[in-house]
């Protein structure tokens, strides 16, 4: 991790040694008391923490807040539940590259269980997103959901957002092509392992969203997210 992120409630108490955060801050930084460490608070400022004390069970830490880091790149994602191993990669790697929004909808294709996965019940899922933006020296994590109808995740994106949609088998525009105004939002759907039904193409495409594709590959579902918000970003100039 390149920054060590906290919750607001756990900067005041000291740090349990069992805790991995703690466990990197002396076994991968090697620090000593009175040396400093990068830090953030959740969806807060970056700064610096610093190592007290090494007690027994905990560490004692104290904190110096600086800025906040900029605000992600105003994409939004629907993407068709996956299996939880490409879930979680997709909630790391996204996050990592820095969205406003992730909607993890049940899809016609997808298979229902996953949304009952332990990934979701567990919270696990929340830890991804931390490791990312972590990763990304970054404390803004983008706002989650899962479970929902795409009909539903639809209505909750921005009425002015740029509406698109992956699809390997009716797009004839490439998303690397598409024009794009300004930094206004976009709206990005990608189905699931095996892509949107013909009903949710057309739900879609009611909903005022335009086919494109990544070009003639079919690509894994974790893939395609990393390469098409790679995209975005860039014809969106945030990279």
């Amino acid at each position: 991790m390149n920054i060590i992120l906290f919750n607001p409630a756990e900067v005041e108490p000291p740090l349990s040694r069992k805790d991995p955060r703690a466990r990197h801050i002396l076994d991968v930084l090697r620090r000593q008391p009175g040396d400093t460490f990068d830090a953030g608070l959740i969806n807060g400022p970056r700064g610096k923490g610093t190592l007290v004390a090494i007690n027994e069970d905990s560490l004692g830490l104290s904190f110096a807040w600086g800025d906040l880091p900029p605000l992600p790149s105003p994409i939004h994602l629907l993407i068709g539940l996956p299996r939880p191993q490409t879930a979680r990669g997709i909630l790391r790697d996204v996050t990592t590259l820095g969205v406003t929004a992730l909607h993890f909808v049940r899809s016609d294709k997808g298979e229902a269980g996953y949304a009952g996965s332990n990934l979701w019940k567990s919270g696990e899922w929340r830890e991804c997103v931390i490791t990312g933006a972590a990763q990304a020296f970054c404390t803004r994590l983008p706002e989650v959901t899962h479970g929902r109808s795409l009909r539903e995740a639809i209505a909750t994106l921005p009425a002015h957002a740029t509406r698109l949609v992956l699809d390997n088998y009716e797009a004839t525009s490439a998303l690397s092509q598409y024009p794009l105004p300004g930094n206004q939002p976009v709206a990005l759907a990608l189905g699931s392992e095996r892509g949107w039904s013909a009903a949710e193409r057309t739900l879609l495409k009611d909903a005022g969203f335009v086919l494109v594709h990544l070009g003639p590959r079919v690509l894994r579902t974790e893939t395609a997210c990393v390469a098409a918000v790679t995209l975005l970003k860039a014809r969106l100039g945030s990279l």
